[in-house]
């Protein structure tokens, strides 16, 4: 028969996996499991996006062009890279509204935009306001601010 004590460690290792799959920060266990339902709905979201494009016949190309987001947790705060194999004019701004919408503090930034698009900046993890920021409402907020880039370039086009 197995213990409670075994039953609750295997428990607390399932969801210290499910932590570090989600990117999670969080310490308790049901704020695991809430980071862990965002999470599946980013995805569900990216999936959504992803048949939509292929349903109106979007090319791989296409797909290989969109921008591609990286935002994490480090020692000095969150660190975003931003990268794309072409120039993306007027990304820039609305990254940028998502940094100030954020109230993102940006502590170093370096962007490049000659023939491709390339944003590193590091931001601190305290707002003016004392709050903390998760790197995952960064990621979600910059990925919209892509997808209305992108909306806003197709129409103007």
């Amino acid at each position: 028969m197995v213990s409670r004590e075994h039953k609750k460690a295997t428990l607390h290792e399932k969801l210290q996996l499910l932590r570090s799959i989600t990117n999670s920060h969080a310490k308790n266990d049901s704020s695991i499991i809430l980071d862990a339902s965002k999470y599946i709905e980013e995805l569900k979201h990216k999936v959504q996006i992803l048949n939509q494009d292929i349903a109106s016949g979007q090319s791989s190309s296409y797909q290989n062009s969109w921008p591609l987001v990286t935002v994490e947790s480090v020692e000095k705060g969150i660190r975003v890279n931003l990268y794309s194999e072409r120039s993306c004019p007027g990304l820039l701004v609305f990254v940028l509204k998502v940094f100030e919408e954020l109230s993102l503090n940006v502590l170093e930034a370096r962007v490049s935009c000659t023939g491709s698009f390339h944003l590193e900046a590091l931001g601190d993890e305290i707002d003016e306001n004392g709050e903390s920021i998760d790197a995952q409402m960064v990621k979600h907020a910059i990925s919209n601010a892509i997808e209305n880039w992108t909306q806003n370039n197709h129409h103007q086009g």
